[in-house]
């Protein structure tokens, strides 16, 4: 994909995050967008993904994977393969 900070980008704005929690915004984002096989989703999609990552980096997690899982979960998909 290699443009997942792009994509976050709007939904960052005035806040400031630290390179480990950059890149596993970025990461996370990518994945979740792997996992749901990126069959051009809706914006509506991407933003759900966005901020949810956003929200839970927020809250302290750093682990890309559980990022997407949790990111997925908000989209109401089943993600228990995932742990």
């Amino acid at each position: 994909m290699g443009c997942a900070m792009a994509d976050i980008l709007p939904f960052i704005v005035g806040r400031s995050f630290d390179a480990d929690a950059t890149k596993a915004m970025g990461e996370a984002y990518d994945k979740a967008h792997r996992l749901l096989h990126d069959r051009g989703q809706p914006q509506i999609v991407q933003e759900i993904i966005a901020k949810r990552v956003i929200d839970l980096v927020v809250a302290g997690e750093r682990d890309p994977d559980e990022l997407a899982r949790r990111a997925l979960l908000a989209l109401g998909l089943d993600t228990t393969e995932l742990r």
